[in-house]
This record gives structure tokens, sequence and C-alpha cells, in this order.
């Protein structure tokens, strides 16, 4: 029987307690910011109340409000519970002592509608294990309730820009600043690192004035720095959310007064519009927005101009991205050369897509892989979306010199025989060893691979550079476009796949990474 005991620590808001188990501590449910309900709902977290005697801190608090995704890979194997009520954080750490550990503060994905720090993928205890650092996983707001602009159209009545859940994961930052060193970590060596929309928030975070001097070195999975809404797109996006609702932008207080349950019914509605094409706000509507303040400019443009400076970068993207999401779509299977025109034509409206589509269809060919316009579809998404994005990012932060490194995750998932091929979100359970024996995979190659891409993070984590015994040596990204392969085997290679990304040249940072 596995001893379990409690620990104290006490907190710039008061003593928490958690568990000892396995020769590590851990804390859930952790408040780092006052509950944003009632009035508070829509406005920049603000400190928690101090609380006096102890807070129990080992139960996980509940996820921000959220819809289920409807792709069932991607939804946790748990019922938990709901509540706006949601701005807490889980700590797994190998000691209470002043051994000042690397930090690494975790953001989950979803699309910017959905996820939890709580989730079993997100599980910090083998990854915190294995390289001896401080493992940090956040809830954040969503949705609605996180990514809505409600400022122009209430003209300030309510001031929410659309960048709430952004702030949110700032404050948390400025909490692990104040706090870790108490959970034996370092707050001058704080790693933000996160998947898909977690990715896309470290690429913002990396551009926002309000986050900088907070973290000191970024890892960013399957998502960059182009993830974000125009004021204007964002304007347009609540007036159809108050449309839908039937309340007028004066009506400030019924606003306030609407329940959880109508929230994510109107989400749900213009969710559902997204995916139609007439509709004109993008099947991601809900996300982080170029409001001027908070976020004063294009990520990207931002990052190009040192914001970043003096914070190493590691970024990838899993080969197969797209293949995921086609489980969602019914018109796939029978998609002719004219409909894969029109669809490439609508994502890239103005640009040569006939040109870039057979781009795609030689490249693929001198490598002997399938042509068809499902495939190309596929091969196109998961670039235009995910890996061009992020190249992009590399470019822009390593051409003033600044420390970047560069993955292309490779390994196949075994699920419905090996038809995802490497989807996204498949690397996150090989980052905290959490396999399985369906999507990820499990064995000895699976544990191997997981255990080198769990020492290259922590690496990193410590020193900014994810060269380490079991990977080898991982060179700088530059011009010969250095990027190591994660998969059966790992291995540096220069300019993988170039042939598509030379196609994607001519195109503008604006056609890229809209769903």
């Amino acid at each position: 029987m596995v001893e379990v005991t409690t620990a104290n620590v006490e907190t710039t808001s008061g003593k928490i307690e958690g568990v000892f188990r396995k020769g590590l501590y851990v804390f859930r449910g952790v408040p780092y910011a006052a509950p944003p309900v009632a009035k508070r709902r829509w406005l920049p977290p603000g400190p928690p109340e101090p609380w006096g005697g102890v807070r129990p801190a080992q139960e996980f608090a509940p996820n921000a409000p959220q819809a289920p995704v409807g792709i069932q890979l991607l939804e946790p194997q748990e019922k938990q519970p709901q509540s706006e009520d949601c701005l807490y954080l889980n700590i797994w750490t190998p000691g209470l002592d002043g051994a000042k550990r690397p930090v690494m503060v975790w953001f989950h994905g979803g699309g910017f509608t959905t996820g939890a720090g709580s989730w079993l993928a997100y599980n910090g205890r083998i990854l915190s294990t294995r390289g001896d650092v401080v493992i940090v996983t956040i809830n954040y707001r969503l949705g609605v309730l996180g990514f809505l602009n409600l400022n122009e159209v209430t003209k300030g009545k309510i001031p929410a820009t659309g960048n709430e859940g952004l702030l949110d994961q700032v404050f948390a930052l400025e909490w692990v600043r104040n706090n870790i060193s108490r959970f034996g970590g370092d707050p001058d060596n704080v790693t933000i690192f996160g998947e898909s929309a977690g990715a896309m928030s470290v690429g913002i975070l990396l551009a926002m004035p309000g986050a900088r001097g907070l973290f000191h070195r970024a890892i960013l999975q399957s998502g960059a720095a182009n993830h974000v809404n125009s004021l204007e797109h964002a304007e347009k996006v609540a007036a159809i959310f108050l449309d839908i609702l039937d309340i007028k932008p004066t009506d400030v207080e019924k606003l306030r007064s609407l329940s959880e349950q109508e929230l994510l019914n109107a989400q749900a509605e213009i969710m559902a519009r997204a995916i139609d094409p007439k509709s004109a706000i993008g099947a991601l509507p809900l996300r982080p927005v170029v409001d001027g303040n908070v976020l004063p400019e294009l990520p990207i443009h931002a990052i190009a101009g040192g914001s970043a400076d003096n914070v190493p970068v590691l970024i990838g993207t899993n080969l197969d991205e797209w293949n995921i999401f086609t489980l969602l779509d019914t018109n796939l299977a029978n998609l002719d050369e004219a409909q894969l025109l029109r669809r490439c034509q609508y994502l890239i409206s103005g640009e040569d897509a006939a040109g870039l589509i057979e781009a795609y269809r030689q490249a693929r060919s001198q490598r002997n892989l399938p042509g068809t316009p499902a495939e190309l579809f596929g091969a196109i998404q998961s670039d235009r979306i995910f890996r061009i994005p992020a190249i992009r990012l590399a470019e822009a932060h390593c051409r003033s010199q600044q420390p970047t490194y560069m993955y292309l995750f490779d390994w196949v998932s075994p699920i419905m025989n090996g038809f995802l091929g490497s989807c996204h979100a498949l690397e996150i359970g090989f980052v905290f060893g959490t396999l399985d024996d369906n999507f990820t995979g499990s064995g000895e190659e699976a544990q191997a691979l997981s255990g080198k891409i769990q020492d290259a993070w922590t690496a990193f984590a410590r020193h900014g550079n994810p060269s380490c015994e079991s990977m080898g040596e991982w060179k700088l990204y530059g011009e010969r476009r250095a990027t190591m392969i994660l998969g059966k085997q790992c291995v540096l290679v220069e300019a993988p796949h170039d042939e598509e990304r030379r196609a994607w040249e001519p195109f503008a940072d604006s056609v890229l990474g809209s769903f």
C-alpha cells in the first residue's frame, strides 16, 4: 500500500494543504485569482481573497464552462464539473525546498473553447519526477467568457477585450513568480509550454507587453503566433452573439445575468454558424484579439520586431496534424479535384490555390505518397494552420540570432489501423509520459521516444537548449533549417518537406493559421 501524507505550504493568499505520494508533492485546485463571477464576469482577473486557517488543495477545481469538442479522442476520459469559478492551478514538485528547480507552466489546448489543466493526459507526475522540475497546469476562461470582445458593441459598458483568457494566463504566471519558490521552484527560470490553443497562447504571450519578464523560455507544440482576431472581426462575432441572444448592446444587466448554460447555448450557435462558409466569421471565431491594448499588434510581427528577444524558443508540429479533424468532415471521402480547388480558393482567397495544390501533388509524388484530393487537402491544411506558422515564428525569432529550435513529430498512432498518422495532439502523451494502448500506442519503442522527448523538454527548461544524452545534439534552427525528427527514430535533418514550405513563400501571414 502506497503511503500518502499531507504537506502544507504558505502562499501569498494563505496556507494550503496538498499530498505527498511516491516521492512527489502534489497540490490541486489552488486559487490564483478571484472567481470571475457575477460583477467580475468579463473583467480582468483580480487577486483571490485571502483566507485563514488551512485550505485543502487535494482535489482538482472545476473546469471552465465548455461544451464537448465533438472528437472523442480529444475529450477527457473522465467527467469533470464545470463552473465560472475556474481560475485555479495545480502543482507537481519533487521537493518543498530551496532547490530552485526549473518551472514548467502548461497551457492546455482546445480551440480556446474547451480543455482544463486537470485532464489526465496532463498529469505532471512522470515529467516532474524524470526531469526534477516543477510542473504547473492551469485553467483559464474559455469561449465567450474568455475570448469575446464586448467592449466595442457595448461602448465600454462591458470592457471585455476578448483577451480575458490570456489575462488569466498572465495572472497565473504572476502567481508563479510570487509563490513558486515555496514549492522548490525557481521564479527566475520559468518555461511556458502548451499545445494547440495552448501553444497559440504561448505564441501570443511572446508578443504581449504585459507578459514580459514572467517567463524565460517557451515551448510551442502545434501552435504559433498567427491565431488571432482583428478588432473588426471580433466586433462582428460579438454582434452575432448578441443577436443570437436577442439582447441589445445597451442591456448590460441582462447580459451579466445570463446563466452558464444560456451562454454555452449561444456559443454553440456561434460555433455552428462558424463552419458555414457563408458566415464569414471563420471556424475559430472565439480567440485572442488584436485590440491595440492588451495585444498591440499581430503577434508574429511583434516577435519579428524583438518582443521575444532573450527567450529561447522550441517549436514544432506533427506531420499529419489535420488527420484528426477529418473525423468531423463528412464530405472528405468523396472530395474530387474541383471540390478540392474550391475549398482551397475559399481558404486562401485571392491567392494561387491551383499552383499550391500542384506543388503538393508533385512533392508527395516524389515521396511515393498518395495524391488523392483528400490526402492533398489534409497535407495543405496541416501546413497552412500549423507547420508554416511555426516555421514563420522560428524564422522571425532566429532572424536576430535568438536561440530557436525546431522539431517535426512523425510517430504514427496505431488507432484506426494508422489512419490518423501523426495527428494533432498525439505528442502530448509522449511529453507527459501519459501513454495509452490506443491513441498514442505503448510498449518499448513508445516508452523510449517518450523518455527522449521528456529529457529534451526538461533540458530546454533547465538550460534553454534541448540537447541531452538520450536525444543527442540538437542544433539551432537557422539558414539550414535544422529540425529534429521525433518518431521511431530521433534524427536531426535539414529542411524537411522543403518543397511544401517553399510553395507557401508567396503567401502572406494573413492566410495562415485560421481554421
